[in-house]
Formats: structure tokens, C-alpha cells, sequence
């Protein structure tokens, strides 16, 4: 079956946006099709119908596609914990955590799973679209790379290379990718694409004809900027966006150094009638905000310190003496308590750390680790509501005698005597059009509106649209090996 995949001049180069409005247009014509991501980096993922985890980039692609997101599609996810070392997921379960050097060593064995992944989603559709990771320019780690052409020899795939022109430099992004490739993984490019364009795309014409005659590659078009990208969830933490709305009432979410699960702020960012900050480091919290949401963390006791480093512990005990709303999602709730231990250093370093004792909970970290799609019910109208459970640690105290919600008979979460702070592992929650509104509203803000599903909806269509109107489809589908 057909395959094609998308390598980038560098990372960030719109590779996952691009294979997302892909899988949109293939689903639009009648074409089956899945995504498909070798290796990524990410600690924003998502649960999948087969029990495992994924990237999130690849559970909206999926979801582009008109798929349910399942392990193959992104067969080995490294989630970082520090500077140097990242838990390693195997087709949607833990399998180690190692430092880059041993990640390095232990690359080749994992070529087995990926090809094995990739074969049976080949065998599930007419076309499969792969995303690469970082870029095939990085000849440095060529050796036992199964993220980019070591991947693509593998498989026999051939590749479209993506640049980006809005950081300028793409004509030599391009040119000097094929300069530093093997022979052998050049051979591999069947096309390019400029994607990223600010203003009049006839301005390029000279560039794009220059780009065709020094690498000797076809263009495939030159795609402008997609203004409503930020309507999609985010992978990466540093490209969340929220528009900025003067006047509207202020929410307000920490962004700490290992923020995991950060999609769930996407609804709230969408909601015309709020306005949403992710904190950096050296942020104060400020005061005019209503509610404070800490996030997931992939390391909850070193985001406890990053937090504490910044003074945001200070500024959240003001924050609650005037009266402000505190909500701990996941590693969020775990801060939240008055203390967490990792005994057998899971996370971390084996210790426990004092937590901000907000809520009265104590939390222990153990191998087990919670990954289910969940319904629960909230509040006295028993609203139900669909989210995802992602997390380690077992958290237990007299303020689960409150819980935030049940799942079936059992109850998950807790709260403060008065309310104002909640803690809960359910990520997903806002996604809920009816369960944000009633939340809200109890927090005393008018909003809530919209139907954020059919929102997202929405923006994949038009990033279809976009594409269509810009790239040649046809042509690409035809490198792939695809004959309609």
C-alpha cells in the first residue's frame, strides 16, 4: 500500500500541522488514511482506544482522518523528565527511561516495533502519511536513526522535505539539507515544500524556481501561513497560543518546566469571552485572575521546586486569600497536597517533597501507572463528561472525602472545604461544552459558550481547504504511489 512521509529542514517546521490537514483532505475525497510518527518527543499525549499512549500531534491527525488514535501510529514516544534523560513508550507502554547516550544505544532495537506498527496500519487504509522528527540534515545522528531516512530506507518510503520561510533562510534550509545527505537517503526526496509564507506568494516566484534548479527536487507548492492554527491543540509547549482579550475575565495556568497534557487549556483559549495565560518563569500570577490551573508535569516533585522557585507558591496563597480559584489537573492536584513521596525514585530522584498544602492529600508515586479513557459524572447535576486518565501516583486524604467527580461508583479528586481548590487526574474535562459552562459558571464567570468539538472540526476543514487550494495534491500522491 502507498506511504508517504514528511521530513522537515529542522524541527518545527509545520511537519504535524501539515500531515493533519493532509489526513483532512484524503478523509474529504474518500481516501482512507492514517498517520503515522515513528519516534516523538512529547509530554503532551493522548490516550489511545487500545489502552496505550501517543502523541498528542498524532491523536489529532487521527482524529483529521476520521480515526480512532491507536499505539501504531506512533510507535515510540520518548517523554523527557530532565535535561539529559526521557521515558521511552514502546507502541503505547513504558518501556525504560534512559539518558540521550543510552537512548542512542538502545535505538536500533526499537527499527523492529516501528516497521511492525507501520505494517499494520499499511494493511488498515489506502495511503499511509508519515511525519519525520527534528531533521534527516542532522547526519550526525544518521547511525541507527529510526526517526527520518534511517526510517524511510526501512520502509521503502519516499519523502517530501517541508522548509520553513518564516525563519527565514529556506532556499539555504533546502539546498544545504541535499548538500550534507547520503546519496542514498537523497535519493529518497521526491519533492519539496515552502511552507509558513507571510504576504504575496508571487514575491517567491524567483526563489521557488531557484530552490527547483539547485536541488533538482519538484516544488510542490509554496503554502502560506495558516492563521488559525492556534484553534488546533498544540504538541509543543513553547507554540501555545492565546489570544490576548483585554477586559475579559483572567484564567490563568502555570506554565511549569516539564508541562505535560497542556491540551486541556485549549477550550478555554478558544472561549471569546476569556482570556487565557500560560505563565513563564519569572512571571508573578496576576491579580486580576479568577482561577489558576496548574497543569500536568511529567516530573511532579521537580516542577514542585521550579514552582516554588519562581514564588509562585507565594503568590498563590495571595492569589486564595483574595478569594481567587485554584484547579490542580493530574501532577497539578499532586502539588496541590500536602506531601509526595517516590520512594523507589520513579520520577526522580527517591525522597518525598512537601507539597503546598492546599488540599489535604498526600500522594505516593508508584510503577503503576493509570492510563484509561474514563466517563465521569461532576456536581449535583451529575453532568457526564468523557476525559482521560495519564498519570502515576496513588493520592489519598480527607479532602477525597469531597472528590471532584465520580467515575462510576468511585469517587475521583477532591476538594477544599469551600471549594475554591480542586484537584483531579481527569484530563479532558473542558472539552465538555456543558460540564466548562457549569464549571465556570460556578467559579462565577459568565461563559462557557460554544461547541469546541465543533470548532476544532471546523479549522480542520479549512486547514484541508488551504491546502488544497495551495499544494499540488495530486502530484504528491502520485510520488507516494497512489493511484485514485
Amino acid at each position: 500500500m502507498p506511504a508517504l512521509m514528511f521530513q522537515g529542514t529542522g524541527s518545527n517546521v509545520g511537519k504535524s500541522l501539515l500531515v493533519a490537514g493532509l489526513c483532512r483532505v484524503l478523509r474529504n475525497r474518500g481516501i482512507s488514511v492514517a498517520p503515522f510518527k515513528p519516534q516523538n518527543m512529547s509530554n503532551n499525549a493522548a490516550v489511545t482506544v487500545d489502552g496505550g499512549e501517543i502523541g498528542r500531534a498524532q491523536a489529532l491527525q487521527a482524529r483529521a482522518a476520521g480515526r480512532d488514535p491507536h499505539t501504531d501510529m506512533n510507535p515510540v514516544l520518548l517523554k523527557p523528565e530532565s535535561e539529559t534523560g526521557s521515558q521511552i513508550i514502546v507502541q503505547g507502554r513504558r518501556h525504560a527511561t534512559a539518558k540521550a547516550r543510552e537512548y542512542a544505544a538502545l535505538k536500533p532495537q526499537l527499527m523492529r516495533p516501528v516497521l511492525e506498527s507501520f505494517k499494520r496500519l499499511k494493511n488498515s487504509v489506502d495511503i499511509v502519511l508519515v511525519e519525520g522528527a527534528g531533521s534527516p540534515a542532522e547526519v550526525n545522528l544518521r547511525k541507527g536513526d529510526i526517526a527520518n531516512m534511517g526510517f524511510a530506507r526501512a520502509a521503502n518510503v519516499p519523502v517530501v522535505l517541508v522548509g520553513d520561510i518564516d525563519r527565514g533562510g529556506v532556499i539555504a534550509q533546502l539546498v544545504g539539507t541535499k548538500v550534507v545527505l547520503d546519496p542514498a537517503d537523497e535519493a529518497m526526496i521526491g519533492g519539496f515544500i515552502v511552507n509558513k509564507f507571510r504576504g504575496d506568494v508571487s514575491l517567491f516566484d524567483d526563489g521557488y524556481r531557484m530552490l527547483e534548479t539547485r536541488t533538482t527536487w519538484q516544488g510542490f507548492g509554496v503554502l502560506p501561513y495558516f492563521s488559525q492554527a492556534w484553534k488546533l491543540p498544540a504538541e509543543d509547549a513553547l507554540d501555545i497560543a492565546t489570544p490576548l482579550r483585554p477586559g475579559k475575565p483572567h484564567i490563568v495556568c502555570l506554565g511549569l518546566s516539564r508541562i505535560a497534557n497542556f491540551d486541556d487549556l485549549d477550550p478555554l483559549s478558544n472561549d471569546p469571552n476569556l482570556q487565557v495565560s500560560v505563565l513563564r518563569a519569572g512571571q508573578p500570577i496576576p491579580a486580576d485572575a479568577t482561577l489558576v490551573i496548574i497543569p500536568g508535569t511529567k516530573s511532579t516533585r521537580g516542577d514542585l521546586e521550579f514552582l516554588k522557585s519562581q514564588g509562585w507558591d507565594i503568590d498563590l496563597r495571595a492569589h486564595h486569600r483574595r478569594g481567587g480559584h485554584i484547579l490542580g489537573i493530574c501532577g497539578g492536584y499532586q502539588i496541590l497536597g500536602k506531601t509526595i513521596s517516590d520512594p523507589e525514585g520513579i520520577e526522580g530522584p527517591a525522597g518525598t517533597s512537601e507539597g503546598l498544602g492546599f488540599l489535604d492529600v498526600e500522594t505516593r508515586m508508584s510503577q503503576n501507572k493509570s492510563l484509561t479513557r474514563v466517563n465521569a459524572s461532576y456536581g449535583v447535576r451529575a453532568l457526564t463528561i468523557e476525559g482521560y486518565e495519564i498519570h502515576i501516583g496513588e493520592t489519598h486524604g480527607p479532602d477525597c472525602a469531597r472528590p471532584f467527580a465520580y467515575i462510576e461508583d468511585r469517587p475521583e479528586g477532591a476538594q477544599s472545604l469551600t471549594g475554591q481548590v480542586k484537584g483531579t487526574y481527569l484530563h479532558g474535562l473542558f472539552s465538555n461544552d456543558l460540564f466548562r459552562k457549569t464549571f465556570l459558571t460556578g467559579i462565577g464567570l459568565d461563559s462557557g459558550t460554544g461547541n469546541y468539538e465543533s470548532d476544532v472540526e471546523q479549522t480542520l476543514d479549512a486547514l484541508a481547504a488551504h491546502i488544497e487550494g495551495h499544494l499540488d495534491v495530486d502530484q504528491m500522491l502520485g510520488v507516494a504511489g497512489y493511484k485514485a
